[in-house]
């Protein structure tokens, strides 16, 4: 928990812009997670420096834009990008094909999903690009709402637990599970009220 005490401090001195730059790096698919990043963002609101709405908004916003960058720098290079040496690193060959052959099983969940799978998200954004498997308006819609999932709950949890070192660690380390399964619930939901939408339609037809 060293890096979240160490980010905690960082943003609590620089506010807002400190959090957005930190997005912007973990969009770029360097070294810093982005769900300690996030609860950083949310334990600063809980301890004043910031509005916690406020907070939410900047994050949703830091987040699209980050990953909106990855997909368009790999849609207007293509493959091309891989050779560049920084992506190499992140995306080799032998991972660029494995998450092609994802895409072939899943389709367009893949873009869903991999915001919730730590390490996956630039990969997966830059395959998308690269090989121009689904438009750009497309991609932010998919990636806009998976994000109003993850980047809410992080940026609360940390909110809530900012006076609470003790159960905010207990959750980071139980978060990610937990965010699976708020995303199961939320899924389920949908499907039961289409269920139900699809049923009235046929009802009213008869």
């Amino acid at each position: 928990m060293d890096l979240l005490q160490q980010l905690i401090t960082i943003f609590a001195e620089n506010g807002y812009v400190a959090v957005f730059i930190a997005l912007m790096i973990c969009g770029a698919g360097l070294p810093l997670p982005e769900d300690i990043t996030l609860v950083a963002g949310g334990v600063i609101a809980g301890l004043g420096y910031a509005n916690v709405h406020a907070m939410v908004a900047l994050a949703m916003f830091g987040v699209l834009l980050g990953d909106s960058a990855i997909f368009l720098l790999g849609h207007h290079y293509g493959a091309r990008i891989l050779q560049w040496r920084f992506v190499a690193r992140v995306l080799t060959p032998e991972r660029y094909l494995k998450v092609q052959e994802k895409f072939d099983q899943y389709g367009n969940r893949m873009l869903f999903f991999a915001r919730f799978l730590p390490g996956m998200r630039t990969t997966v954004y830059l395959t998308a690009g690269t090989t121009h498997r689904v438009s750009f308006l497309r991609f932010l819609l998919i990636d806009t709402l998976a994000a109003l999932i993850s980047v809410p709950f992080w940026v609360y949890l940390g909110f809530f637990g900012a006076d609470n070192h003790e159960w905010l660690v207990k959750w980071l380390h139980r978060g990610q599970s937990s965010l699976w399964v708020l995303v199961g619930v939320l899924l389920l939901t949908v499907l039961v009220l289409w269920w139900k939408h699809r049923r009235r339609t046929r009802c009213g037809l008869d």
